[in-house]
C-alpha cells in the first residue's frame, strides 16, 4: 500500500497541461512583476542608491553592478520570464530567471519578502522540470521532443511548494500574540476605514480577532482542501476571498495575485485541457520522459529542507519576535509589528572618546526602518562602522584621536506591537568585536512581558 502512495505521488504518468499551465502563468505574472517593479523605480532605490547593503551571511560576495548593469538584469529577468511563459528556449530561460531572480535579492536583505522566497524557488524547481515538453514553442518548433505525460512528482512538487507556505504561514500564527491579542492585526485594521463594505467595521476589535482566527484556520487547512476533490472548488473559493482583501488591505504587490493563479495547479487535468486545449501539440507520445535514479533522493532532500528550514528557529533561545533569529524563510507572513531607532557610537581602542554616528549618511530610509528591528543587520552595520574608522585620525577641535581599531556601540530602543519602547541591544557590548555568525545572541537583551 505505502508502495503504490509513492509510486501515484511520484512516478505515475501525468497529463502535462497542469504542468504547462502552472509555467504559462508563472512565466505571465513574472514578467509583470519585473516591468511593475522597474515603473515603480525600484531598481534605483533599491539597487543603485543606497551605500552600503546588507548581505545574507555566506553572501558577502554578491555585490550589486553598475547602474547599467542592474537594469541589464532585470531586462534579462524580464526577457527570461516571458520565454517561460511562451516555453521558448525553456531550460536556459528558466536558469536565467532563476539566477538573476536571486541574485538581485542577495544584494541586500533588507529587501526581504516571503513572496520573493518563495519566486525563487519555484524558478528553481522549474530548470528541472519538463514543462515545455507541450504547450509550448520549443514543442511546437520541434526544439523537444513532445510529450502528453510526465511524472506526477513533477507536478505534485509545485502543490507540495505551495503547501508549504500556506501551512507554515499558519503555524506561525499559533502563538499568543495572533490568537489571543489579535496582534498586529488589531492595530493595522483601524488604519483601513477607507475600505469599501469593510471599512465600516475593521476598526471594531472583534473584527480583528475574527481575522487573526479565520487566517490561522485558513492557512493551516487550505492546502489540504486543495488535494480532496470534494472541497477543492470551496477551498479555491477561500483561497480567491483571502488573497482579495488582504491583497486590498496591504501592499504586498503581487503576492495575493500569484497564490491565486499558481494554486490552480491543484485543478483537475479537465480543469486544464480546457483551458489551453488550442494550444497542445498533436503529435506526441504517451510516455517521453525517463526518470534518473538521482532524482529520488533529489526530492528527498528537497522536500526535508523545505520541513526543516522553517522550524530552525527552535534552535535558539528567547522570544522569537524579539530576537528575530532564524526568522526570514520560515513562512512568517505579517504577524509583528516592530519599530525602533538606533545611535550608534565608535571609540578608540582607549575608550577615551565617543564619536556619534548618523546613520543616514550610509544607509536609505527603507534600510534604516530595518535595521533598526533586526539584531544581525544591526551587527553588520557595526562591523562597516568598524572597518571604516579603522586606523583613522580624527581631529577634534585640538585634538587628534587615534582610533586603532575602534569599538562600536549602540543605543537601540525597539517597540514590539506598539508596546512601548525597551531596550534592545546590550549598550556595553562593543559590537565591532563581536563574531558575525549564526550562533545565538547573547547581547540582544531578553524581552520583559
Amino acid at each position: 500500500m505505502i508502495r503504490q502512495f509513492y509510486h501515484r505521488l511520484f512516478w505515475k504518468k501525468e497529463n502535462i497541461v497542469s504542468l504547462a499551465w502552472f509555467r504559462i502563468l508563472f512565466g505571465i505574472l513574472m514578467l509583470f512583476g519585473v516591468m511593475r517593479f522597474a515603473h515603480k523605480g525600484w531598481i534605483e532605490d533599491l539597487y543603485i542608491t543606497p551605500k552600503f547593503f546588507f548581505t545574507y551571511y555566506g553572501f558577502d560576495w554578491v555585490t550589486p553592478l553598475s547602474s547599467t548593469g542592474m537594469y541589464i538584469t532585470f531586462l534579462v529577468m524580464g526577457i527570461s520570464a516571458l520565454l517561460i511563459a511562451l516555453g521558448l528556449f525553456y531550460r536556459v530561460s528558466a536558469i536565467l530567471f532563476f539566477l538573476s531572480f536571486t541574485y538581485v535579492e542577495l544584494i541586500d536583505k533588507t529587501n526581504y519578502l516571503n513572496h520573493y522566497y518563495f519566486i525563487s524557488l519555484v524558478a528553481f524547481l522549474l530548470i528541472f522540470v519538463p514543462a515545455n515538453k507541450n504547450y509550448s514553442l520549443d514543442a511546437k518548433l520541434g526544439l523537444t521532443k513532445a510529450a502528453s505525460s510526465v511524472p506526477a512528482w513533477t507536478i505534485n512538487i509545485f502543490k507540495f511548494q505551495l503547501g508549504v507556505v500556506y501551512f507554515f504561514a499558519g503555524v506561525a500564527k499559533v502563538n499568543y500574540h495572533w490568537l489571543f491579542e489579535a496582534q498586529p492585526l488589531i492595530n493595522w485594521l483601524k488604519h483601513q476605514s477607507d475600505l469599501p463594505v469593510l471599512g465600516q467595521f475593521v476598526g471594531e476589535n472583534w473584527i480583528a480577532f475574527v481575522f487573526s482566527w479565520a487566517g490561522c484556520l485558513f492557512d493551516l487547512s487550505v492546502p489540504f482542501l486543495l488535494s480532496i476533490r470534494k472541497t477543492r472548488l470551496f477551498a479555491y473559493l477561500a483561497v480567491i476571498f483571502f488573497h482579495v482583501v488582504t491583497g486590498a488591505m496591504f501592499p504586498i504587490g503581487i503576492f495575493p495575485w500569484a497564490m491565486i493563479v499558481l494554486t490552480t495547479v491543484f485543478f483537475s487535468t479537465r480543469f486544464h485541457n480546457l483551458l489551453l486545449s488550442k494550444l497542445q501539440v498533436s503529435s506526441v507520445g504517451q510516455n517521453t520522459i525517463q526518470i534518473r535514479s538521482i532524482t529520488k533522493y533529489a526530492l528527498i532532500i528537497y522536500i526535508l529542507l523545505q520541513l526543516l528550514i522553517p522550524m530552525r528557529y527552535l534552535l535558539y533561545p528567547g522570544k522569537l519576535f524579539w530576537t528575530e533569529q532564524a526568522f526570514r524563510f520560515g513562512w512568517r507572513v505579517m504577524l509583528i509589528e516592530k519599530v525602533g531607532y538606533c545611535t550608534f557610537y565608535v571609540s578608540p581602542e582607549s575608550g577615551s572618546y565617543k564619536k556619534i554616528i548618523e546613520p543616514t549618511y550610509y544607509l536609505t530610509e527603507q534600510q534604516l526602518k530595518q535595521m533598526s528591528t533586526q539584531p544581525d543587520m544591526i551587527l553588520q552595520f557595526a562591523h562597516h562602522l568598524r572597518d571604516q574608522y579603522k586606523d583613522k585620525t580624527i581631529i577634534e577641535g585640538d585634538l587628534e584621536i587615534e582610533m586603532g581599531t575602534p569599538q562600536v556601540f549602540v543605543d537601540s530602543k525597539v517597540s514590539l506591537f506598539n508596546k512601548g519602547s525597551r531596550t534592545f541591544i546590550d549598550p556595553s557590548v562593543d559590537l565591532a568585536a563581536q563574531p558575525y555568525n549564526l550562533a545565538p545572541r547573547n547581547w540582544i537583551l531578553p524581552y520583559e512581558e
